[in-house]
């Protein structure tokens, strides 16, 4: 048990959104996390907003809402906010005339970039695209990794969807995510992507803030990495909240050089401090960590 500064308290008490990381945060590779359903019937409850956000691009914002509806939670696409979404904006905002992309991506990320207009160029070396596009790409082949290093060799605008070196999963493997697909393509080539989009970049959140109206510091950015999540909350001046649900171990996160505002096991007990927030009728909670 730990008392929360008053600063803290009163940053906590005047919270109006909640920003959520999904996987390893609301739910762990295909498993709801028992205490997310509860979770955000608080949240409505205490009158508090919330979104998704997600640094992985594999599905489609439609795919997200589907997943999330058969796991019982309904939202609206509004809602929800891929690094998917911030690639494309990034693309039509830097690269106006582009229309043809090779990208690392899966099939459903692709649609997510057809939707948009683009086209997706063959892995083939007279079909030139305007930009290359690198995310986490579970259905990735040798070939097609080959081709993207050749394009990034040739100086080709080279844009990555995030920065994760792994995906959080249930299943006993390692999934080698975009960060990792970055590393391998600068080892091959020396080059490295332009721009790194995703969380910590704070573009996401600041857009929620302008959505809904509210301020950076009325807002907890809570998920499970210190070097995404927690990282995208300091950028954009958010309370950032680390949940030990999925990739961070505690060793790690009392390690950190630059600790989270607050170290929770999940999102329960989140719950149960923005709950005494609101009644101010006690500062501790269960599970709290004091990351100093």
């Amino acid at each position: 048990m730990t008392t929360l500064s008053l600063e803290l308290q009163q940053q906590l008490a005047s919270v109006r959104h909640v920003a959520l990381d999904m996987d390893g945060t609301i739910y762990l590779g295909s498993r709801l996390f028992p205490w997310t359903k509860d979770f955000l019937a608080l949240l409505d409850r205490l009158g508090i907003g919330y979104s998704f956000l997600t640094n992985n691009p594999t599905r489609s914002v439609d795919d997200y809402v589907r997943k999330l509806s058969e796991m019982g939670i309904q939202t609206a696409e509004d809602n929800i906010y891929t690094t998917s979404l911030a690639a494309i904006d990034y693309i039509k905002a830097t690269y106006p005339a582009a229309g043809k992309l090779f990208m690392l991506g899966t099939p459903s990320m692709v649609s997510q970039f057809e939707k948009a207009g683009f086209r997706s160029c063959a892995d083939a070396p007279d079909d030139v695209p305007d930009v290359l596009v690198v995310a986490f790409d579970p259905t990735l082949t040798y070939e097609r990794l080959c081709r993207a290093a050749w394009w990034a060799s040739q100086g080709i605008p080279y844009v990555a969807t995030n920065p994760d070196r792994v995906c959080p999963t249930d299943r006993p493997t390692v999934l080698v995510d975009c960060g990792s697909l970055q590393k391998c393509i600068e080892h091959a080539t020396g080059r490295q992507p332009d721009i790194v989009l995703g969380k910590p970049d704070p573009t996401m959140l600041l857009g929620i803030c302008r959505h809904h109206g509210i301020r950076p510091a009325e807002m907890i950015m809570a998920g499970d990495r210190i070097y995404t999540d927690i990282a995208m909350a300091r950028n954009a001046g958010a309370i950032g909240i680390l949940v030990l649900s999925g990739e961070t171990t505690l060793e790690t996160a009392l390690g950190t050089t630059d600790p989270p505002d607050l170290i929770l096991p999940d999102l329960s007990a989140l719950g149960a401090i923005l709950s005494s927030s609101r009644s101010s009728a006690k500062n501790d909670a269960p599970g709290l960590i004091d990351p100093q």
